[in-house]
This record gives C-alpha cells, structure tokens and sequence, in this order.
C-alpha cells in the first residue's frame, strides 16, 4: 500500500510539475509576443522616408546614423572582446588546473564584474578612457567600455562549451599525434563554435540596446563620425534621446521597430552560423 501511495504522490507531483512548467513556458512566450506587437503597433505606421535620411536634422530626426554607428559599436566590440573572452576561457579550460587559485580568483572576478550596473562602467569609461587617456566621448571609449562590459558573459558561456566538448575528442586527437595546442584550435574550438555564439549572441543584444554606460562614453552626437575619436550616438541612445525630449515620442518607436530587426536579423545570422559549425 505505501509503495502504490508513493507511486500516485510521485505521480501527481510529476503532473502538478509538468502544469507549471508548461503555464510559465506560455507565460513567457505571451510576454515576448506582446512587446514585440506592441512595438509593431506603436512603430511601424511612423516609419516614414525621413527617418531614413543619410543626415540627421531636428525635422527628419533621421535614425540612419544611429544604426550605423551600432553596427560599427557592436562589430568593433566583438572584435576585441572575443577573442580576449575566447582564449581566457581556453586557458581556464584546457591549462590551468581545476583547483587552481588563480581559476577561481579569474572566476571570482568575471563574476563579480558581470554584476556592476552598467551606469558604472559608463563612469569609470568616462574617467579612464574619456579623461585619463585623452579619447574624449567617442566610439572608441565606449568600445572598449562595452569589452569590459561582455567579456564576463563571452568568457562564462565560451568556457561552458568548452567543457562540454567529450573528453574522447581529446584522446582521439592526442592519440593520433596531435599536440595540445593544434588539438585545441582543431578539434576542440570547432566542436565549440555553437556554445561559443551563443555567448556571442548575448553579447550583441547588450551592446546594441545599451544606453546608461555609453551616454557617459560614446556621447549623443546624431551623426556619422569621421573617425573612431569622433562622438556618435547608437540606436538604443538616440531612441532615449527622442522619447526624453518629449517631441518625436513616435519617431522613438520606429527607431525600436528597426533597432528589434537589426537584432533579430544579427541572432538569426549567427544561429545559421552556428548551424553550419554543428552540421560540419
């Protein structure tokens, strides 16, 4: 009799279980849908030619520069964040020992970092990189203020593909003469690639919609700097701009309507990349 009770307990607690899964499953896919309409609504009908002009003036409020200088933030980002956050993560992995102090202290601190509000980094990038360096607001100072804002997350999800990558991988490449560094970049990083832009992925998404750190970085100029040394205001700022000043409140939400498209055309991008990796 206890063991049929125990059986029928384990039984209900599976469905009640397998219940709320499910309603917070349908709970978070019904929120996605509804910002993602509600943005539609709000931003598609606002969506006029102006918007798109090559200048921006306070009668076009024209988004084009924004969007061009996200895209220069966020590849010039990734290009120095990655590879930092990729080898780090191959080197906590593949050389240091799992024990080891300095693992946990390196650790400790990507952690600790990936918790900061970005309101400060957007101080400490004004006073390093803006003040004590000289850069002044500009693309470049916000760059490198974003590296440090990502490399936790590229670091962290780089260094859980890693490990999931089978320890026979290994063995069959040590085994047919391969050292460890060339069974490194061939085998292990490739098998990889998936996890890897998964953290990739993440990364962009904050770079793009990113606003506190790089007002106090990268400055709010709405046009196309002639260098990385010039100020220049990205897509989620000049979407902040337009709704602070009370006057284009609908123009901000175009602005949203094409700042949601860049980022699912870069996830989908890199999902069909990962998908190639993955066949391969």
């Amino acid at each position: 009799m206890n063991n049929k009770s125990d059986m029928h307990s384990g039984r209900v607690s599976s469905a009640i279980l397998k219940t709320l899964v499910m309603v917070c499953a349908v709970l978070t896919f019904a929120v996605l849908v509804f910002l993602i309409a509600f943005i539609l609504v709000k931003g598609v009908a606002y969506l006029k030619p102006g918007l798109f002009s090559w200048e921006y003036t306070s009668e076009n409020v024209s988004l084009v520069p924004a969007a061009v200088n996200t895209v220069v933030m966020t590849i010039l980002t990734l290009l120095i964040a990655v590879p930092i956050g990729v080898f780090a993560a191959v080197f906590l992995v593949e050389y240091s020992g799992k024990e080891s102090k300095i693992v946990q202290i390196i650790r400790m601190t990507a952690e600790t970092l990936s918790g900061i509000p970005s309101i400060v980094y957007g101080l400490f990038g004004l006073m390093f990189f803006a003040t004590t360096l000289g850069w002044g607001l500009c693309i470049l100072s916000g760059a490198f203020t974003m590296v440090i804002m990502i490399l936790p997350l590229i670091m962290r999800t780089t260094e859980e593909a890693l490990k999931a990558v089978p320890d026979a991988y290994r063995e069959a490449s040590f085994g047919l003469g391969a050292g460890k560094l060339r069974t490194i970049f061939k085998i292990v990083l490739p098998a990889a690639v998936p996890g890897i832009l998964a953290g990739v992925i993440l990364a962009t998404g904050r770079i793009v919609g990113e606003t506190a750190a790089l007002i106090f970085t990268a400055g709010t100029v709405a046009q196309i700097p002639s260098s990385l040394f010039g100020s220049g205001r990205t897509l989620a700022l000049h979407m902040y701009a337009l709704s602070n000043e009370g006057l284009h409140v609908n123009e901000a939400y175009a602005t949203a309507v094409v700042l949601l498209v860049l980022v699912l055309f870069i996830n989908g991008l890199s999902n069909l990349i990962a998908g190639k990796f993955t066949k391969a």
